[in-house]
């Protein structure tokens, strides 16, 4: 969580530092705080519309019938396990395969064994762990995560790239309290 901040204030530095900058050299400030908040809020609509439209495409595209959350995340349980919900607190066990939504895999268990973490104690990113908590012991499901739910704006700077909508499909191996 600590990266995840230091990457945060380093972008807003960056920010603040390029609007410094157009003004030293005579170009047009951005305005007051609340423009330059209502041009930042414009942008974000935009950026979520384009990311929309992108996952409706992909499910119509597929022809997936995805339930939707209340913070975007989208999930089918095409496979149902035997086993006990899944709850905060429980370490689970999960294979998985990690796909962006142009189809490029990413990561998967097959290449670096299964993943495991606590469930409730933002191990993982927050779409990954909102998904797991609608699953049973041996269900097998697809999410479809927003880039808000993922790794934002800045990616996980290694093999996803900023602002990116990610394809997850787990199977729950293993719960254990």
């Amino acid at each position: 969580m600590h990266y995840r901040f230091l990457k945060y204030l380093m972008c807003s530095v960056l920010v603040i530092t390029l609007s410094c900058s157009q003004e030293k050299q005579g170009q047009k400030s951005p305005g007051t705080k609340k423009e330059v908040k209502k041009s930042l809020l414009e942008a974000n609509k935009k950026v979520v519309k384009t990311e929309e439209q992108h996952i409706r495409d992909f499910l119509n595209r597929y022809s997936w019938e995805m339930e939707e959350t209340g913070s975007g995340l989208r999930y089918m349980i095409y496979e149902k396990g035997a086993g006990k919900a899944i709850e905060r607190g429980d370490i689970v066990e999960l294979n998985y395969e990690v796909m962006l939504i142009t189809g490029d895999k990413v990561y998967s268990s097959d290449e670096s064994g299964p993943m495991e973490f606590v469930v409730g104690k933002a191990e993982v990113i927050s779409g990954l762990e909102e998904g797991i908590l609608l699953l049973h012991v041996g269900d097998k499901a697809k999410f479809i995560i927003p880039s808000h739910l993922a790794y934002g704006l800045l990616g996980d700077e290694d093999k996803i790239p900023n602002k990116s909508t990610l394809i997850y499909d787990v199977e729950v191996i293993l719960k254990r309290i």
